[in-house]
């Protein structure tokens, strides 16, 4: 696909050329200085990596909140309150590929309260649920979302962050 200038409409479809992103939404489900963390397994994307224990892509006419409570339900069987998802960062990120599935806007929300008992849901994508200590955290972690957890252990993590360009 040719790209041209940002704005300009092809003929065909009567659309813009611009890349789209594609959003996700992230919960750092906390307990004190402890972050739930699962073990990616069989997704075809960074398994044997600990990664945030519920997150997952925006589905079309769907909130970045209400992404992140489907999320949170369906992989660890948590509901959450949209007052208690509260906003970290948001993470514009590439890969090396620049490919229009490549380009990624992540909103990233931490939790500390929920209802529920957090489990195993998803057994065929995860192989662990486990708490870690925001300054123990195991290693691999999928290295966007360690970069957040970093940011939150330190007390800097700014209102938008990039990686991977």
């Amino acid at each position: 696909m040719n790209f041209r200038s940002s704005g300009d409409i092809a003929p065909s479809t009567g659309m813009t050329t611009r890349f789209r992103v594609v959003p996700a939404a992230y919960i750092a489900l906390r307990r004190g200085e402890h972050v739930l963390l699962q073990l990616r397994a069989n997704t075809g994307y960074m398994d044997g990596h600990w990664a945030m224990a519920a997150a997952g892509h925006v589905e079309a006419g769907e909130s970045v909140y209400d992404a992140a409570k489907r999320e949170a339900r369906e992989e660890i069987g948590v509901d959450i309150a949209l007052s208690d998802l509260i906003p970290l960062c948001t993470m514009h990120r590439t890969h090396a590929g620049h490919r229009e599935v490549d380009e990624r806007a992540d909103f990233f929300f931490s939790c500390s309260r929920w209802s529920g008992d957090p489990r195993l849901l998803e057994p065929d994508k995860t192989a662990d649920l486990r708490w870690f200590r925001l300054d123990g955290l195991p290693d691999p972690v999928v290295p966007h979302e360690l970069t957040v957890l970093q940011g939150l252990l330190g007390g800097n993590l700014p209102a938008v962050v990039t990686f991977g360009f």
